[in-house]
């Protein structure tokens, strides 16, 4: 595809989002991107965060967590490169031990994935023995490998319920669990680092989920007053809130899912308003979609880890094969099992 053809395609679904001398400027960027892919055999995997012009021109597969490690795990391509954060990119790595797995972004960390370490699951499972240890797919390698089966927030609730287990260790996200936890029906608690502090817990299995104090910095932003103020002057919106927003932020809302869920409820209704507490390079990528309908913006919530993934970057780290993913295979090979785990349940 031309430049000019990239331009067109950009223009056609970013008229209103992207300024047209950005967009110019993007599709030369892209261009080039897309000639080293075919030269170098790469494949380009794009999260829903990524920015307009990225998203929408440079990745052979865009998604979610769980449907972009599928696609790691399909790849028959030499070079993968994620245009996510490095979590993400990790996840790639440990399904491809034997492929080259970039990111395009030498820290783009992730305050989920920062919140929690191999130590603290290691330490939580000598304070609950036997109990199963299900982690959010949004942390490091490292933690993957210390528990027992990952998940995404679109499948969390079906990983909790596979194990028929009396008791669940969830980690790391605080929100996502409390959130599990109400649909599932379970009573959960949230123990602190330190057992002296609340040594009965240790002994006392009153509860059937154990959390862990981790958010993620984007979706604790969003609250309940933001959407009675959001109602006061919509009363007809529809309202679509993340997973690891608050369970009170999803109790306020009308519909709660993964990403990748709640493209697909914004595509399958007909709502006279949407409005999406998630990151909001997303929301310009659900606009972008779907021209018809009318995107409400609260604010301008961006996750300040996926806006260093950059068009500008995604090129240079194809040029250099730069920042290239690297886990000890000791440490793989545990946590390969956790997320092959996750993609068996789907």
């Amino acid at each position: 595809m031309s430049i000019e053809q990239i331009y067109q395609d950009m223009k056609t679904k970013l008229n209103n989002i992207v300024p047209d001398f950005e967009l110019r400027h993007k599709a030369e960027l892209a261009h080039q991107i897309n000639e080293l892919k075919q030269e170098r055999n790469a494949v380009i995997l794009g999260h829903n965060y990524m920015e307009p012009a990225l998203f929408n021109s440079v990745p052979d597969y865009t998604g979610d967590s769980l449907g972009l490690s599928r696609r790691a795990a399909e790849t028959d391509k030499d070079i993968i490169v994620f245009c996510g954060v490095e979590f993400m990119a990790e996840t790639a790595k440990i399904l491809n031990p034997g492929k080259t797995v970039l990111i395009p972004a030498e820290k783009a960390g992730c305050s989920l994935a920062a919140s929690i370490t191999a130590q603290d699951v290691r330490d939580l499972k000598v304070r609950f023995p036997g109990v199963p240890v299900v982690t959010y797919v949004n942390t490091y390698a490292d933690v993957k490998a210390e528990c027992d089966v990952c998940c995404t927030s679109g499948n969390a609730a079906a990983v909790v319920e596979s194990f028929g287990s009396d008791t669940i260790i969830f980690l790391p996200d605080e929100y996502l669990a409390g959130n599990v936890a109400n649909e599932t029906g379970k009573h959960i608690i949230f123990p602190t680092r330190d057992p002296s502090q609340n040594p009965e817990q240790s002994t006392t299995l009153d509860y059937q989920m154990i959390g862990w104090h981790g958010r993620c910095e984007v979706h604790d932003k969003f609250t309940v007053g933001d959407i009675n103020n959001i109602r006061q002057q919509f009363p007809d919106v529809l309202i679509l809130a993340h997973p690891e927003c608050s369970p009170e932020v999803v109790a306020a809302s009308d519909y709660a899912g993964s990403t990748t869920a709640m493209i697909n409820q914004v595509e399958q209704t007909n709502a006279p308003h949407y409005l999406l507490l998630t990151e909001c390079a997303m929301g310009d990528n659900i606009a972008a979609a779907n021209p018809d309908k009318e995107m409400l913006r609260l604010c301008s919530v961006r996750c300040p880890y996926m806006n260093q993934i950059t068009l500008e970057d995604t090129l240079k780290t194809l040029q250099l094969t730069q920042y290239v993913i690297k886990i000890p295979e000791d440490i793989r090979v545990r946590a390969e099992r956790s997320v092959q785990r996750m993609l068996e349940i789907g």
